[in-house]
């Protein structure tokens, strides 16, 4: 499928952060020397050993919860889809958005921690070797 079989309904609208929901979305990471930023599709996200646990779409955070009583309990206090309405991220849920008005944020970091978690627990995410750089080949037999 080209982009010429795409129609104008299947672009998914992507929404840009502000600098206050960066800084947001920053103050809500553990200070932990494994977490690190990444930008993502105009936005970021916090990955732990490769695996993302937390992401900016616009203005929402959204985590990532493995366990399925958790993301009972976040929808319960308000919490939905995470990512573009079309498609959003399986796995991730939305913190509500009336946290960001408790001036500590304490509901958003106790679930950015708990999120951070269960995503350091998995196994590190393996690195893919990225077009057009060296990859390990085996080497041709050599001519004698």
């Amino acid at each position: 499928m080209g982009p010429q079989d795409c129609s104008r309904e299947d672009v998914v609208k992507i929404p840009k952060p502000t600098e206050d929901d960066r800084a947001y979305f920053r103050s809500l990471l553990p200070d932990d020397p494994r977490v690190d930023v990444k930008p993502m599709f105009g936005n970021i996200g916090g990955f732990v050993n490769g695996n993302m646990f937390c992401g900016l779409f616009g203005s929402d955070v959204g985590v990532r919860l493995n366990d399925a009583e958790d993301q009972s309990r976040l929808v319960a206090a308000g919490g939905g889809p995470f990512g573009p309405a079309e498609r959003p991220m399986g796995g991730y849920l939305t913190l509500p958005t009336t946290w960001r008005d408790d001036p500590d944020h304490a509901a958003a970091r106790e679930w950015v921690a708990l999120a951070y978690g269960q995503v350091a627990a998995l196994p590190p995410k393996a690195t893919k070797a990225r077009a057009g750089t060296a990859r390990s080949m085996p080497e041709p037999p050599r001519r004698t």
